[in-house]
């Protein structure tokens, strides 16, 4: 058996592009007299690119639309691994016609964010066209050549790791029935990692599978597995552990022996498809246990020099695929739905050595709501209702926070006046503003900025109402059906297009 060392393929394993970039950055630092430290690694993968690890998201076609949603998977992670648009149904969904069109959107974006690309996957028992349980078991052979050499040859240069057989056991460690395992017995999982070599010989090629984080038989199925392949000189380069993991179960056992019996072997290890999902409602025993959970995944990964990265299997509650798979359980990701990071957040970033980022319920765990105070459209005032909820464990210093509310101009005057009308926080504590903003969006070339002169938010707290009021200096009219932020309810309802800022950084709403 190998032992660790450079990949193969004569590249470093688990290195890509951005994590060359903030080594190289760190390493700057350091000569030029300044300490190269956590302090200076602002994201998820710029910190675990320091420990020598990448940090990833899965994602896929339908969330990347959502301008807010793709702005932070493009920032804060590395490595992106598509959830559907490279398996089987998607790529060769009638025999011998493929479509890489939803794939090659994943590698597009990657490409435009010096991101890697983890393939995922090729031989799946699930997801398949029926053209493929319909072959006759003397033709799946042929059949599952060409699909993974077609797939692997056309991303070549393009997807740096693929998952080319995905969860090839039982939960007793014998092997799982499907039209490859029947047609050619186990023997199918060696001529798809040959096939994917010959296709793309510098993709690092891995199996991967649930619920072999810990020691146990179906773990230990995976290491007899491997230990044949490698053995009988089978091209393999890692095994991915998905990590599944849910609070009201127990931590996998003896996860970090585990993942080094497999680098003992000469093979990288990944965390490839991490969330911990709850039994909802989420409280704080339940999220105290998850960032437990993920926290020592990522020691567990800091731990073994050969597991090379972390993914989680999208990043945000909004496009997680619990809820509908498991119901009643959900809240499993680093972030809500409404993108703001959770305390597992924290938890991970901590865990790389970044500072703590308060997604713990703590200071600025603030939210905004919203009523309309004037159904007419197309006047020449808009006045919107606002109050802030302190939905944290501590009180919030006012003076600290700002509010956005997003409008368009329309024509007329370029120059506004602004009012607060009433509030029990008292007008005069409030402050307001109009202000240009900087990249003008659709329904967004303007914003009612609020803030305060003092005070503080106790935790549960609300400000209340604030009737706010904005005109133009000629009191020519606006046409709010389009604004951003506007909404038509006439009482108080939490509303995500307006922005609560607490030093100047977003802690409730999506910008435009």
């Amino acid at each position: 058996m190998s032992s660790p060392k450079r990949s193969r393929h004569g590249r470093t394993r688990g290195l890509p592009a951005l994590l060359i970039g903030a080594l190289t950055l760190a390493l700057a630092v350091t000569l030029t007299g300044g300490p190269a430290t956590a302090a200076q690694q602002d994201t998820l993968h710029e910190l675990a690119a320091a420990q020598g690890k990448y940090f990833g998201s899965a994602t896929d076609n339908p969330e990347l639309p959502d301008a807010a949603y793709s702005a932070i998977l493009g920032s804060e992670f590395g490595q992106i691994t598509p959830g559907n648009s490279m398996k089987w149904d998607t790529t060769e969904p009638v025999q011998g016609q493929f479509d890489f069109a939803k794939g090659d959107v994943i590698t597009d974006f990657a490409a435009q964010h010096g991101q890697t690309v983890r393939g995922h996957t090729l031989v799946w028992h699930s997801q398949l066209p029926g053209w493929v349980g319909a072959l006759p078991s003397a033709r799946v052979e042929a059949a599952m050549t060409r699909h993974v050499t077609e797939e692997a040859a056309h991303y070549r240069g393009e997807v740096t790791a693929w998952d080319v057989v995905n969860e090839p056991f039982n939960e007793d460690g014998t092997f799982r029935s499907s039209p490859f395992y029947t047609a050619m017995g186990s023997d199918y999982i060696a001529t798809a990692l040959r096939a994917a070599h010959a296709a793309d010989p510098d993709a690092e090629l891995y199996l991967n599978d649930y619920n072999i984080e810990g020691l146990g038989a179906k773990s230990d199925a995976m290491y007899t597995l491997v230990k044949e392949l490698l053995d009988e000189g089978v091209p393999l380069d890692g095994v991915g552990m998905q990590a599944h993991l849910a609070v009201q179960y127990g931590f996998p056992n003896q996860m970090r022996a585990n993942m080094q019996r497999f680098a003992d072997l000469g093979l990288d290890v990944a965390v490839t498809e991490l969330d911990v999902r709850m039994e909802l409602p989420a409280d704080a025993a339940k999220t105290a246990t998850q960032s437990s959970y993920y926290r020592q995944v990522v020691e567990t990964c800091l731990a073994v020099e050969r597991c090379i990265g972390i993914t989680v299997w999208d990043y945000t509650d909004k496009y997680s695929w619990v809820p509908s798979t498991f119901p009643g359980q959900g809240s499993a990701n680093l972030y809500d739905e409404n993108l703001l990071p959770k305390p597992a957040h924290s938890a991970v970033r901590t865990a790389l050595g970044g500072e703590d980022d308060g997604g713990d319920g703590g200071p600025g765990a603030l939210k905004a709501q919203y009523r309309s105070s004037d159904s007419a459209t197309r006047d020449n005032q808009i006045k919107p209702g606002v109050q802030l909820v302190n939905t944290g464990s501590t009180a919030v210093s006012l003076s600290d926070v700002t509010v956005r509310y997003w409008f368009t101009s329309e024509n007329g005057a370029s120059s506004y006046s602004t009012w607060c009308d009433w509030s029990p926080i008292g007008c005069s504590t409030v402050t307001h503003r109009v202000a240009t903003a900087g990249i003008p969006k659709a329904g967004a070339d303007h914003y009612l900025e609020v803030g305060f002169r003092g005070g503080s938010l106790a935790p549960g707290a609300s400000t209340g109402e604030i009737q706010l009021r904005l005109n133009k200096t000629d009191w020519s009219n606006f046409d709010e059906s389009d604004d951003y932020s506007h909404g038509s309810g006439t009482s108080y309802a939490d509303a995500l297009k307006i922005v609560v800022y607490v030093g100047g950084e977003r802690v409730w709403g999506i910008e435009p």
